[in-house]
């Protein structure tokens, strides 16, 4: 399935430029020109990525990103006519993944967007070839076709292995990635949560391990199905 991008632009050319190179690169792409039916999109749809213009002509772009990341973590690209650090810096800490400045190239992009989608794990990143797809929208991890049953930390933890097949990710930097307050959990901490997921894997198929223990260092997921 390839990735769904909805684009929230209300300049018709800048809209039209961006879904044409979209669907170039093999994205979906869906256009709103305001932030109204944003919210209600990404409820009734799973969405793999908002690129989010913040001069919209209903609401700033900012705050909508706030009312997203109440219900959803859907990553979201800004793009604006305003370059100030002050703004990459605000827009960022609300919870923006990226910041396009206009004008733009719409290759550089689509770059982003694919380079976002892999640090998410999203679908259309090759995640597939391992046997899991993740679904950034509805928070849900599938295994060999399988849903997985997994709390708020497990799915973190999948998730990360599963954006990086084959990179090997220490205990510290899995604990900043998956823990909210890294600082009050323990290296065996992780060690037990990989445990617990291994399980629920081996549940779908017994015969195949697909979390890779580096000894000393940490964790990576299997190249290989």
């Amino acid at each position: 399935m390839r990735p769904l991008i909805l684009v929230v632009e209300d300049e018709p050319a800048i809209a039209d430029t961006i879904q044409y190179a979209l669907e170039t690169e093999g994205f979906q792409a869906r256009c709103l020109s305001s932030g109204g039916g944003v919210l209600q999109q990404l409820a009734e749809e799973a969405v793999d990525l908002v690129v989010l213009d913040i001069g919209l002509p209903d609401v700033n772009g900012m705050e909508l990103c706030k009312e997203i990341r109440k219900e959803n973590d859907v990553p979201v690209i800004f793009l604006t006519a305003r370059s100030d650090e002050i703004d990459r810096v605000v827009g960022l800490e609300i919870g923006a993944d990226d910041y396009m400045v206009k004008p733009f190239s719409p290759r550089e992009l689509t770059a982003r967007i694919r380079a976002v989608l892999r640090r998410a794990g999203g679908r259309g990143t090759g995640a597939e070839n391992t046997g899991f797809s993740v679904d950034e929208s509805r928070r849900r991890i599938t295994y060999c076709g399988s849903p997985l049953d997994l709390s708020r930390t497990e799915y973190r933890l999948l998730q990360t292995l599963v954006g990086r097949p084959g990179h090997v990710f220490t205990r510290e930097r899995l604990m900043e990635l998956a823990w909210d307050e890294p600082d009050a959990s323990m290296d065996r901490t992780v060690d037990a949560h990989i445990k617990t997921i291994r399980a629920k894997l081996r549940a779908v198929r017994p015969e195949v391990d697909p979390i890779v223990t580096h000894r000393g260092v940490g964790y990576a997921l299997s190249e290989e199905t």
